[in-house]
This record gives C-alpha cells, structure tokens and sequence, in this order.
C-alpha cells in the first residue's frame, strides 16, 4: 500500500525537510520549549505531569484589591460604631478603649482572613471572584499552619503597606507570589478555566490513506490540546495569522508523526487531532466493554452468600 510522499513542494514536507537538514532548528526548538514547561510543570509521587496554573500577576492584584476591600471596610464601620458608643458618653478607660481598638484590627485584619481561607480550603471572595484557590507548592490543600503564615505576614504586606510589598514580591517571582506564599510553600492556583470547544472535523478524505497506518501517539498531551484549539478557532483569525501559526505548529508537531502526507499544513494538523482523537475514543470504548464484562465478577457476592 502505498503512503503519501514526505518530500514535495507542500509546507510539512519543507518543514520536515528543513528540520532534518542544518541546524533542525524547529525540532530542537520545540524539544527546547517543551523541555522548558517541564521545568515548570508540576508532578505527583508517580511522577504523573499536573497541568495546573498559577494565578496570573493581574489576577492576584484584582484578587488582592478585592480582598483589602472586603476586610477594611468592615474595620471602618466597626471602628466608627465604636466611636460613636463612645461619643455618646459611655465611660470607657483609656486603656480599655485602645485595646478594644487594637483587638478590632486584629480581628478583622488577621483573625478573619485566617479564618476565612481555611476554612473555606484557600479561597477568598477575591479569589472566588478571579477562580483561585491557595494550594501548597505540590498542589495539595492548604493547613491551619499555611493560613497562619499567610495570615500573620499578609497584614504586614498588605493591609500595613496597602498591599505595596506583595505587590512588589509578586511582580518578581514567576508564580506571583507574595512574601507570605514564598514563607508558606503555597501559590494561587487559577481553577477557572475556558469551556472546551467541540471538534467535531474529521480526517480529511485525502488523509484517509494516511489515516490507516500513521502513528500520532507519541504527540504531547499540551501539543495536541494546542492543535485543538487553533483548528476550533482558525476561522475567526485573519489569513496570515492563520497560516502562519498552521506552518508553526506543523513544524512542531512533525517530529511527532510517521509518516509524513505531502498536504497542506493545516489539512495536515486537521487530520492528526482527528486521528489521535478518533483512536483515544476507541481506546475509551474498548476499556469500557471490558470492564463491563467483568463488573458483575468485581461487584458479585460470593457463592452462596447471603444479600443483605
């Protein structure tokens, strides 16, 4: 049988063919770029690769603004509440109305900001609002020991500064966090993430040759979730964005592939997301009748005995 040819005139095969020839400029490229996200990525104790993300800079700041609001301004209207108990003539010791005084701070500005994170597992109404949550630097929940930490330093960087020294520490570290984060092994973890658009296309019809003997598994996971989602939004970019990221990603994504079609670039990334999605869901099915065939042996009662 035979397979398209891998050389010709066609941008993957000039692509493969660059690659192979020189330098490889683009297959050394993007070993060097994957290379670099698996610095950063984060891995279980089964060394299994988390695709997780730290909150960006201008998320935590929002999230931060946010929460400085919701703390001081119930701070002023106590501390106005209390001055007016006091204006209106209920005697009061001295020392009794600056301790009362500094417990309301504490309060509202350390006390209830460790409360609140632990006990609602790292979040905050911040942080609800932006779709983070306050994880230990190997992504497990948060303790009472962590919001401690953050608590006590987070008045002083925060509410003492008006937020100037967390500022400043997020601004120069690569997960944005502050000094409370670097001194607690935490980090803000972004949860929200984007509806996945259906991808519905098919292999495309002169691919499908291609399609019965071509090996897509060994492309990256983040590869293929990047081809996902240039196909799915392709259409709403203009023509040179389009083709150009499609010779981008085409070039990244031959290394991964064999054969190589002598098509179009974007016809090419087409039928590899199709492929590798159309193999995965038999994979999924196949798994699936089997366990259903041995469900009834893993959920049965033993010989005789009795159903309860």
């Amino acid at each position: 049988m035979s397979q398209p040819s891998v050389g010709g005139t066609s941008a993957v095969g000039a692509s493969a063919s660059a690659s192979a020839s020189g330098s490889s400029a683009s297959v050394s490229g993007a070993s060097g770029s994957s290379a670099s996200v698996a610095d950063d990525e984060l891995l279980t104790g089964e060394a299994v690769a988390l695709d997780v993300r730290p909150a960006s800079f201008l998320l935590r700041s929002a999230s931060g603004a946010i929460d400085f609001a919701a703390y001081v301004l119930p701070l002023i209207g106590a501390i106005w509440v209390f001055s007016a108990v006091v204006a209106s003539g209920v005697a009061f010791d001295p020392a009794l109305t600056q301790a009362l005084s500094i417990a309301l701070v504490i309060a509202f500005l350390v006390i209830a900001p460790i409360v609140v994170e632990f006990a609602s597992g790292g979040r905050s109404l911040g942080r609800l609002v932006i779709g983070a949550r306050i994880v230990r630097d190997d992504g497990g929940s948060i303790a009472l020991r962590h919001s401690i930490i953050r608590g006590l330093l987070g008045f002083v960087e925060i509410f003492a500064t008006f937020g100037g020294l967390a500022f400043v520490t997020s601004l120069l570290n690569s997960r944005s966090k502050r000094l409370g984060d670097l001194l607690a092994g935490t980090y803000s973890q972004h949860e929200r993430v984007p509806a996945p658009r259906p991808f519905s296309v098919g292999v495309p019809a002169e691919l499908a040759l291609w399609a019965q003997t071509a090996d897509v598994a060994k492309l990256p996971d983040r590869l293929s979730r990047r081809l996902v989602a240039f196909l799915t939004q392709a259409s709403r970019m203009t023509p040179a964005t389009r083709a150009r990221l499609a010779h981008e990603l085409a070039a990244e994504t031959s290394p991964f592939v064999s054969p190589l079609p002598n098509v179009h670039p974007e016809t090419f990334l087409v039928g590899v997301a199709a492929l590798r999605r159309d193999r995965e869901y038999r994979a999924l099915m196949i798994e699936r009748e089997r366990l259903s065939r041995v469900d009834p042996v893993l959920r049965g009662l033993p010989n005789g005995f009795p159903d309860r």
